[in-house]
């Protein structure tokens, strides 16, 4: 069988080296999607895994051609450029993203689509019982609290991919060139209707998390300094606060001069407030630096990502005819195929 030619739900799933726990994602995937009883697809995004998740996923599009397509990265874009290709590729009315690591249970699914039916254009989650360590818990949680302050992204729980988005919200962000991007806080920006439901959260079915603290920190950086001016406009207030106290303290030490003559008593205090103006200024310069070097990433024009190959069994065209048995006469394989911003 081929591909239904107008699905209602598309699963968008990026993979990197994810070879471990792809056996029971399918086991759990396709019956979850099957109890729909709605035509589906299951986009499968490869970012340059290293493993044999590529080798694994064609045999599945090889296996469920009916609702699997598979699109292959040339290398490593990283987990938002692969849900944009997936968007790129993703023909449903309602889109939904899973992390191929069942921390999130694709039973879920229907859930969201439920939800949507209702007549929201987005749908994000919120983690009940967050299998996760301390550390990450915490660390989530005040990121979430500085996004709130700093941007108009309401997002009770960020770090969940598990979302559901209407056609016109996909189509929107689509249409976005930007080179580094959030995508839940992009697509909430173009909702009309957004809600959150809870969602179950389970441990890691195979591997390791992809995430590193640096990849964390990096994720983040492009969250807030993508979606938001006011780290810019505080570092202005602060510079202005700075200048400020440092006039009056030169002038307080200028009169002290005067009155009681030169003295070696606080020379340290000094230096301490040299040493945190310093740091003041070199954490701006810093952060202007993300600025300059998102603008940087724009102009140069390069493309966010390149597609190596894109297996799926396409509908047949009116007219042609399509074999009882074996593989479908109509096949498809798009090769070096390029997004560009």
């Amino acid at each position: 069988m081929s591909l239904h030619p107008h699905p209602a739900v598309s699963v968008v799933i990026p993979v990197y080296n994810e070879e471990s726990g792809l056996a029971a994602l399918f086991a759990r995937l396709y019956p979850a999607l099957d109890a729909l009883g709605e035509p589906y697809e299951v986009v499968f995004v490869n970012d340059g895994s290293r493993d044999r998740s590529a080798a694994i996923l064609a045999a599945q599009q090889r296996e469920r051609p009916d609702v699997t397509r598979v699109v292959l990265f040339n290398g490593n874009y990283g987990q938002h450029m692969a849900i944009l290709a997936g968007f790129e590729h993703a023909r449903g009315d309602i889109v939904v993203t899973l992390d191929a690591d069942l921390q999130n249970p694709p039973e879920e699914i229907g859930n969201l689509v439920a939800k949507m039916r209702e007549g929201y254009d987005y749908v994000g989650t919120i983690r009940r019982m967050r299998q996760d360590s301390w550390f990450r818990r915490n660390a989530s949680r005040a990121m979430n609290v500085l996004r709130e302050k700093i941007t108009s992204v309401r997002m009770t729980d960020q770090g969940c991919m598990l979302r559901a988005y209407g056609r016109d919200v996909v189509d929107t962000v689509n249409r976005c060139t930007e080179a580094n991007t959030f995508v839940p806080a992009l697509a909430y920006t173009f909702a009309l209707r957004p809600t959150e439901i809870e969602v179950a959260h389970e441990e890691r079915a195979a591997g390791e998390s992809k995430y590193s603290l640096f990849k964390l920190i990096r994720l983040n950086f492009d969250l807030v300094t993508g979606f938001s001016l006011v780290p810019l406009q505080l570092m202005s207030y602060s510079g202005i606060l700075l200048a400020l106290a440092s006039g009056a303290l030169f002038v307080y030490l200028m009169v002290q001069r005067f009155v009681e003559g030169a003295q070696v008593q606080g020379v340290f205090t000094l230096f301490a407030i040299t040493f945190c103006l310093l740091g003041v200024l070199l954490f701006s310069i810093g952060l202007l630096g993300e600025y300059i070097g998102r603008i940087y990433e724009q102009v140069r024009g390069r493309p966010r990502y390149l597609v190596q190959t894109v297996l799926q069994d396409l509908p047949a065209p009116p007219g042609v005819f399509v074999p009882p048995t074996g593989r479908p006469a109509a096949h498809s394989v798009e090769t070096a195929s390029s997004e560009t911003p």
